[in-house]
């Protein structure tokens, strides 16, 4: 079953900012890590970061602890 993305949600809101903006965020997951760059994309379940390096990330939104601009 599929679930529809409700662009109309805070957060959804926040993430399409940061994309239009293409703002350098770091993102702190749950394991610890610590990871930065920007967001070309979401879903309703991931997000794509690209670091300084061009390194593409594919991140689950459920593995973030918290995110903060940088």
């Amino acid at each position: 079953m599929l679930t529809e993305f409700n662009t109309s949600l805070p957060s959804i809101k926040q993430f399409q900012s940061f994309i239009q903006q293409t703002q350098q965020l770091e993102l702190k997951l749950v394991t610890g890590d610590i990871i930065a760059g920007k967001i070309i994309w979401q879903d309703q379940h991931c997000m794509l970061l690209v670091d300084s390096e061009e390194q593409k990330i594919t991140v689950w939104k459920q593995a973030i602890a918290y995110m903060k601009q940088i």
